[in-house]
């Protein structure tokens, strides 16, 4: 029951936040609500696809799983997104691989398919002076798609993403933050399922980089580096640690890799 109140609780959240990004006021108008249905509709079918993805590959390996726990938060996009919670242990590294990159896969192709259905449907403006203006980041798959559809931009302009586009970028980033190769995130399951042991020293190394991402290009990166210290570096081992990935699934690790590549935004917002 408290997974379908978050639930809906979370599609208000983003409906508002959508309606405001559209330039409505559900405040004073509350039929301006129904502007925010393209970006709620988008980043909640995202966030959904990812943790049921994880949630069905947990039941395929019979892990005991929970049904998605929605965060409905007063943030940009109305949500600090889902969890799903394990409730029995990992039962070897295949097991950890494939539930790891469910998600991660999931949200991946889901942004990209909302990414280039609202990129069409935004507009390229005329760029405000630098002190009135925010911009997103880009990520190498956002500016190769971008590129594609809108192609090269003049000096002096940009584009004005359509909520569908931006919850697509919101996909992309939330993607690639999840597969950072730590602790309980989803890399840092596909990190220890390919690396094992050798995952903490992996584990370090990406905490201090996520340190100087936030001194030199963003401050963000420092709340998440200490974030995920808080959570903790390291990942408790499977029931089987001895049996180790095959083929199949050491490429799969591999792809996950290149997700994380292309989908990593180094300054998210500038």
């Amino acid at each position: 029951m408290i997974n379908l109140l978050l639930f809906v609780i979370t599609i208000g959240s983003t409906l508002f936040v959508g309606a405001i990004g559209a330039n409505g006021n559900p405040i004073r108008n509350i039929g301006d609500i129904l502007l925010g249905i393209p970006f709620s509709f988008s980043i909640m079918s995202i966030l959904s696809f990812h943790e049921l993805a994880h949630y069905v590959a947990a039941r395929f390996h019979r892990v005991k799983a929970s049904l998605p726990y929605f965060i409905p938060a007063p943030t940009l996009i109305g949500t600090l997104g889902a969890v799903i919670v394990m409730k029995s242990p990992m039962p070897n590294r295949r097991s950890l691989l494939d539930i790891g990159i469910a998600g991660p896969i999931g949200s991946f192709v889901l942004s990209i398919i909302f990414l280039i259905i609202g990129l069409n449907l935004s507009t390229v403006n005329i760029t405000a002076p630098e002190p009135e203006r925010i911009a997103l980041g880009s990520s190498i798959l956002f500016s190769f798609i971008a590129d594609l559809i809108k192609g090269q931009l003049p000096d002096g302009y940009h584009i004005m993403l359509h909520p569908i586009a931006f919850a697509g970028w919101i996909g992309l980033l939330v993607t690639g933050l999840n597969l950072i190769p730590v602790g309980q995130l989803d890399g840092g399951h596909i990190a220890y399922a390919l690396l094992g042991r050798w995952h903490a020293t992996v584990a370090k190394i990406v905490f201090v980089s996520l340190l100087l991402l936030g001194f030199f290009t963003s401050r963000i990166w420092l709340f998440w580096a200490f974030l995920i210290f808080f959570m903790g570096l390291e990942h408790s081992p499977p029931i089987d640690n001895i049996t180790s990935l095959d083929g199949k699934r050491k490429i799969l690790a591999i792809f996950g890799l290149i997700m994380l590549i292309v989908s990593f935004v180094p300054a998210p917002i500038k």
